[in-house]
């Protein structure tokens, strides 16, 4: 049985939403990078890594007693290939596969997760995993382990789209908007919230 881990990356500075660090906002009665993490954690995904990087400390302490290993980036700045470097090197080497989770991406759920790692399971040897919208690819991604070297290849903001262009990708369709649905600024903060739902 393939063993599929999650990555959730939690690292960057939010510059567009000001002075605060975003993932830490409350978002229906928890922090914004909470519901990535728990979307995680209610998934068959293990382990759950945390990679953080900007004011780690406080978004750490937002998801103490939760059963995840966080792992801090310190070359955070240098943008998101060194995140997602940071996140594979902890993985254990039994692992398959792994989910990329955005930290500001607060309404994409275990059930989707879940959705993506039976796909990959039943596939035939996909690279990648990739949930669409409309034909529009989104988040998270599930990548396979033959694409693990390459990632830490990568350099500055790029992420793992680029290797996927010439590789073999299974696109799962989903009438999910929370796929495309991540919170950069003031405004989406405030879109997201008006419908988001609390937390018990």
């Amino acid at each position: 049985m393939s063993r599929v881990a999650a990555i959730v990356l939690a690292a960057g500075r939010s510059t567009r939403m000001g002075p605060v660090n975003k993932l830490t906002i409350p978002l229906g009665g928890r922090p914004l990078v909470a519901h990535a993490v728990l979307a995680a954690l209610g998934s068959t995904a293990r382990p759950v890594i945390v990679v953080t990087g900007h004011e780690a400390d406080a978004v750490t302490g937002v998801l103490t007693g939760l059963p995840v290993t966080s792992v801090h980036n310190a070359a955070y700045a240098t943008g998101l290939a060194s995140s997602l470097q940071a996140g594979i090197a902890a993985l254990p080497a039994d692992v398959d596969g792994v989910l990329i989770l955005l930290g500001d991406m607060p309404a994409v759920s275990a059930s989707l997760l879940d959705r993506l790692i039976d796909a990959f399971v039943h596939a035939a040897d996909p690279a990648a995993v990739v949930p669409t919208l409309g034909g529009q690819w989104g988040n998270p991604v599930l990548l396979a382990r033959r694409l693990f070297a390459p990632v830490m290849g990568l350099s500055g903001d790029e992420g793992a789209r680029r290797l996927l262009a010439r590789e073999q990708v299974l696109e799962i369709a989903v009438d999910d908007p929370a796929i495309v649905g991540d919170v950069d600024t003031p405004d989406a903060l405030a879109d997201i919230a008006r419908n988001f739902p609390k937390a018990p």
